[in-house]
């Protein structure tokens, strides 16, 4: 049996390595993720190999509670580090009972996908997401097409870190060939593209460039492929299509190729960020919401479900009116997003962060960038005179910010959005710069919405110690950057907690 983890174990000793490590902040809200690769960083490690071990079993102790068959599918994404941290985790369950099927090198939807595929109840896909280097973690679920929420992630961390675990017999694993292709020709389906469409894919050298190509091509369209090869040192930048970085040479490509429209996706392929036929990024709820407008014109009364952090366009919107859409606001993160939207039976969840969700009879409920990707050429496809960008200006405006996240301790931060709630709340009928605060939505954080329809939203990230501010303008793209650096900036600056921005309008 496994010894009770410890939170803080000395790296490059003797206890290092017989010892679980396991820092409890890894827990998040809805998945797990660590600082790995500490030997030879400032940064000390907060997870070893034989913590990875311990999670395992404590995945397998909390499968078995739930009553599950204990089948798990399992897969890691393209990082250095995904491969031993996936055995060491297969080890753990084992020790705990599980069957474990291993689909090998995947995109976090492929594995999903592979649960329906396979008949598995569970997920355990070791990935860190659009995290830097270094970092690693695990998205796991045991109720398809869900994954883990708050209660589920309280209860794991609670076995693990209090070393209650349960050994059993008949564990096994399973090396599982093929599920690539089969996932590929899922996706693709009876789709065919009838307009001829140049689309760049950017994949940033992560995982996504294994599958994307292969996909686009699949449905027709005319692919550029860009940093699709994989090179796990992310040597230009990293897979994340929310960042600056990667959304500038996503435009640059736009423009160079004379694309109808580019489409970068992140680490491990769940999200989906789209640049138009001019190089404008659009961000992920624009997308969202044209999507909404066009899928609702086929599916009358469809119900829609966003993120706190999406455009107040959803509320006004004439098409969605004219059509019979509902949308609903709801808390940030792809575990919520999806149970929402399950829960409400609603035909597709978007979140700015570029997580989409289909439910049938476009997807099975999770966030698949390759599937959002295909509903995006479909939608083009259905409005053959006009381009991205024609779609977008088709949009009532509004101003958005970029999403930005100043650090914070991942011990902090929650006291810190909790402190900005209570003062946000005393503000309802007060003004800010010169709007009178009309409604402090409080589901995930603060959003505070004016009375002219701009809103400004703090929220502790899920994922990483920082906390995510967004804002939105309705006048103008002046009146944007005023909401942050005359109002939400400076009323966070009083905190000490909080850090520096990792980008700032």
């Amino acid at each position: 049996m496994l010894p009770k983890p410890l939170a803080d174990i000395a790296p490059n000793t003797l206890e290092f390595e017989i010892l679980p490590l396991v820092k409890p902040t890894g827990f998040r809200e809805y998945d797990a993720r660590w600082w790995f690769n500490g030997i030879g960083h400032a940064k000390a490690p907060e997870l070893n190999l034989t913590g990875v071990q311990a999670l395992g079993l404590g995945m397998a102790t909390l499968f078995h509670e739930l009553g599950v068959k204990p089948s798990v599918v399992t897969g890691h994404d393209f990082r250095s580090i995904s491969q031993p941290i996936k055995n060491a985790l297969t080890l753990g369950m084992i020790a705990g009972g599980c069957e474990v099927l291993d689909v090998g090198l995947a995109l976090s939807p492929m594995v999903y996908w592979s649960q329906f595929e396979l008949d598995a109840a569970c997920c355990a896909m070791v990935t860190a997401s659009h995290n830097e280097n270094g970092w690693t973690g695990v998205k796991m679920g045991a109720n398809r097409p869900l994954t883990f929420g708050p209660d589920e992630m309280g209860r794991l961390k609670e076995i693990v870190m209090g070393g209650k675990f349960v050994t059993r017999e008949g564990g096994k694993h399973r090396r599982i060939d093929g599920i690539r292709e089969k996932y590929i020709q899922a996706i693709i389906g009876g789709t065919k593209l009838t307009r001829k469409l140049k689309v760049v894919a950017a994949c940033g050298n992560g995982t996504a460039g294994a599958f994307a190509g292969d996909v686009l091509r699949g449905i027709g369209a005319e692919v550029i492929e860009m940093d699709c090869n994989l090179d796990n040192t992310f040597p230009k930048y990293n897979p994340n299509p929310e960042d600056h970085e990667m959304l500038h040479e996503m435009s640059l490509a736009a423009k160079e190729h004379g694309a109808d429209v580019v489409l970068g996706f992140d680490g491990d392929g769940d999200r989906c960020g789209v640049v138009d036929n001019t190089g404008e990024e659009i961000f992920a709820d624009k997308i969202g919401l044209m999507l909404a407008r066009d899928l609702s014109r086929h599916y009358p009364n469809a119900k829609f479900v966003v993120d706190v952090k999406s455009t107040g366009l959803y509320k006004t919107d004439p098409v969605l009116q004219a059509n019979g859409a509902t949308v609903d606001y709801y808390k940030t993160g792809h575990s919520y997003i999806k149970r929402r939207t399950t829960e409400l039976g609603a035909l597709a969840g978007f979140e700015k962060s570029g997580h989409f969700f289909f439910r049938p009879p476009i997807g099975l409920g999770y966030d698949d960038g390759l599937v959002a990707a295909k509903a995006v050429l479909e939608m083009l496809d259905r409005n053959p005179g006009r381009t991205m960008a024609d779609l977008k200006n088709e949009l009532g405006v509004a101003y958005t910010s970029l999403t930005m996240s100043p650090h914070c301790g991942d011990e902090v931060k929650y006291g810190v959005v909790d402190k900005m709630v209570a003062e946000y709340q005393g503000l309802k009928g007060e003004t800010i710069l010169g709007r009178k605060v009309v409604d402090v939505n409080t589901v995930n954080g603060a959003r505070v919405t004016l009375e002219d329809g701009s809103w400004v939203l703090v929220r502790a990230s899920s994922n990483k110690p920082e906390l995510v501010v967004v804002v939105e303008s309705m006048a103008s793209e002046a009146d944007m950057k005023d909401l942050f650096h005359n109002e939400v900036k400076p009323r966070l600056g009083k905190h000490p907690e909080v850090g520096t921005y990792n980008q700032e309008i």
